[in-house]
């Protein structure tokens, strides 16, 4: 097994991702979909999202945590609302359904909420609001998620990671693209990092004792245990506005959980309080506005290009070389990677040839 980076071009990935789910029993539509999501993630340079979740997933199925087949039903339906039951299925599956019936709601009526319960993971968030922006769209979406943040001033991981991810139409070759956790970074990124047998910066892990954690193999496993957290966007309390960040996950959960009476919080852990596996029972939150209801399309664009534009042209600090508007980044990277493949790290290749392996996927050579 190599211990250096490899690129792997994005058809053999894809041609990998597909096989790969169809053998773990998932439909070959659906799995046209979670392969989409996965290599999206991968392609703007989300590692922690892409291909290197394809095993997590193979193992959560395995486990009974989520079924392979989705079968997705609106519960409650307005002209411009609807409540989604995921049926515990693949969450890609759930968030890309969600998603394009408030995308039909919206061109009716302007403007369309989708709340959606029972599901599971659902990848690298903005995949869902770029959905709508393709439509000429602003489209929002969140997901609550296992608890790891700790509440300002407190050390047990209450909140998910709990993402915001918004995007919206532009006059330049990208659009506008932000997605964050509300956490100082997303759990995936410890994850990464614990692939790597890298430590991960002072700062990020809050113990029971109210100490970093820096220790990246133990920090999953400590927070699945509820004995470390991750720390809210601007950090340990208030000075640097740790309470905004926990305000805004508070936000996501009421917005994933309260519109549609979920899981949220302490319930949304794998194991029940016997320590027998259950379903997750994560919630998304889905927002779609059609711009034409407000103003003609050419004309936002034209104005939040130029919005994107103003901002990149501010003066710099000292040292840097430019400005970064989000959703630029994602786009530079998308060319770099359609261009030279995606790189995989030697702790993904290694969960790639183990699934490879118990999927029996021997036909497939990805180059290592």
């Amino acid at each position: 097994m190599a211990e250096l980076n490899l690129r792997v071009p994005v058809v053999t990935l894809v041609e990998f991702m597909l096989d790969a789910l169809a053998a773990m029993g998932i439909p070959a539509d659906d799995a046209k979909i979670i392969a989409d999501v996965l290599i999206t993630s991968d392609l703007w340079g989300i590692r922690s999202h892409g291909v290197a979740h394809l095993k997590m997933y193979h193992e959560r199925i395995q486990a009974g945590l989520q079924l392979p087949v989705t079968r997705i039903q609106v519960v409650k339906e307005t002209g411009t609302t609807a409540v989604v039951d995921g049926g515990n299925g693949m969450g890609m599956v759930v968030g890309n359904h969600a998603m394009q019936l408030a995308i039909g709601k919206a061109r009716e009526h302007g403007l369309a909420a989708v709340a959606v319960r029972n599901s599971s993971h659902y990848g690298v968030a903005g995949y869902y609001p770029m959905m709508a922006v393709k439509e000429g769209m602003v489209g929002m979406s969140m997901t609550n998620a296992h608890p790891s943040i700790a509440p300002t001033f407190g050390v047990q991981p209450m909140l998910g990671t709990n993402p915001i991810a918004v995007g919206a139409p532009t006059d330049e070759t990208f659009p506008f693209l932000f997605d964050a956790a509300t956490a100082i970074v997303p759990r995936g990124k410890i994850e990464v990092a614990a692939r790597a047998g890298q430590p991960v910066p002072d700062g990020w892990v809050i113990g029971r004792d109210g100490t970093s954690q820096t220790d990246s193999r133990h920090i999953i496993g400590q927070m699945n245990q509820g004995a470390a957290a991750l720390l809210p966007l601007g950090g340990l309390g208030e000075q640097l506005g740790g309470h905004k960040g926990f305000g805004l996950a508070t936000t996501v959960e009421i917005f994933t959980a309260a519109f549609q009476n979920g899981a949220y919080l302490s319930g949304l852990h794998d194991v029940d309080s016997q320590g027998r596996p259950q379903f997750l029972r994560i919630g998304h939150f889905f927002l779609a506005m059609d711009v034409a209801h407000f103003i003609p399309l050419a004309e936002f664009r034209r104005i939040t290009g130029q919005m994107m534009r103003e901002l990149r042209s501010a003066t710099l600090a000292p040292g840097q070389a430019r400005i970064y508007t989000a959703g630029e980044k994602e786009h530079e990277n998308m060319q770099l990677v359609l261009a030279q493949g995606v790189e995989i790290p030697p702790g993904v290749q290694k969960a790639l040839d183990a699934l490879r392996r118990e999927l029996a996927l021997s036909g497939h050579d990805l180059g290592f």
